[in-house]
């Protein structure tokens, strides 16, 4: 049965992956200059969604660390943005996230539970108040201009990070590290015992999903013009990703990206639409979710499949009857 899904799920990425790429690249020449600032939130959401799940979802480590390491490619482009060309600027800070993830998993991933859920948090919060420190004390200066660039331009960019992500993210299900980290969010001390070598695969994996999140912080940077340290490390960066992919439904690559354009739309509306109670509102909605469909959109939309799977059965069968009785009539 499992090899049976894993199968299916190989020859749908197959067709969904090449459809969702032309599907993106086609965008932009029929939406409007608002709505391609949606889709480049969108973009950069999916993109920090799915590689936390690259390494949480399998693993079930709850990681906090995402705003750091996005932080750091926001940084990356504060500092050098004007320096060298953007393409390259993508390369040093991706570069740069997954030296500090490595670091980070050395640090974090022989603890276990709430003690690394609060570790990450707890590294994230101390990069940002070190910065902090660096320039207020240092530089004698809190923030930074960064040279922007056209929404064309970071569509594009955020577009082929996106893309990479979503095909690492396959690769990866599909790989023998995939299977090693399934193998340690079932039984960490079993994997140990088959000769898995846990830290290895899961310091690699977070490393390298560190690499896409600092990647999209360099090309948002010239979105937003201007950081500081409370914007390139805000602790919402951390959570959303994982609310997203929870609300999504991690058991499946296109779980988290479902979760992540629900969301975003969802969340736009509510700004726009109750701008004073959309937080709770909001809320409202993913307490409800998380109470009544915990396996999120993927469990949702297995359950309507079924239902409508029952429904042509029981309509076929009453055409059959129906025919039987006019037949025999």
């Amino acid at each position: 049965m499992l090899t049976s899904t894993i199968i299916s799920e190989r020859k749908g990425a197959l067709v969904v992956i090449p459809l969702t790429i032309l599907g993106l690249v086609l965008a932009p020449y029929v939406i409007s200059g608002s709505q391609l600032i949606t889709m480049i939130t969108m973009l950069q959401f999916a993109t920090l969604t799915l590689a936390w799940t690259m390494f949480s979802g399998p693993t079930r480590y709850i990681s906090l660390a995402t705003a750091a390491l996005f932080g750091i490619g926001l940084y990356v482009a504060g500092l050098l943005r004007g320096s060298v060309p953007i393409e390259v600027l993508v390369l040093i800070g991706a570069a740069a996230a997954f030296v500090l993830a490595f670091f980070i998993g050395l640090l974090t991933l022989r603890l276990r539970g709430v003690y690394f859920i609060l570790f990450t948090f707890g590294v994230t919060a101390l990069i940002g108040s070190a910065v902090q420190w660096w320039e207020s004390s240092v530089t004698l200066t809190v923030g930074r201009h960064v040279a922007g660039a056209t929404n064309e331009t970071v569509y594009l960019l955020m577009m082929i990070i996106f893309s990479l992500t979503r095909v690492a993210s396959f690769l990866l299900r599909n790989s023998s590290f995939g299977i090693a980290l399934v193998a340690i969010g079932e039984n960490q001390d079993a994997a140990e015992h088959i000769g898995i070598n846990v830290t290895r695969v899961k310091v690699l994996t977070f490393a390298a999903s560190g690499l896409f999140m600092g990647a999209a912080g360099v090309v948002m940077a010239t979105r937003f013009r201007y950081i500081d340290p409370a914007i390139a490390f805000n602790p919402l960066i951390s959570f959303l990703p994982v609310v997203m992919a929870i609300f999504g439904g991690v058991s499946r690559v296109w779980g988290p990206i479902l979760g992540t354009v629900v969301l975003v739309v969802l969340r736009e509306f509510l700004i726009t639409e109750y701008p004073f109670w959309y937080q709770l509102l909001f809320g409202l909605v993913l307490v409800v979710f998380v109470v009544w469909l915990p396996g999120g959109m993927v469990e949702l939309t297995a359950r309507a499949y079924l239902w409508l799977k029952f429904q042509w059965i029981k309509l076929k069968m009453r055409v059959k009857m129906k025919w039987q009785e006019v037949r025999e009539g």
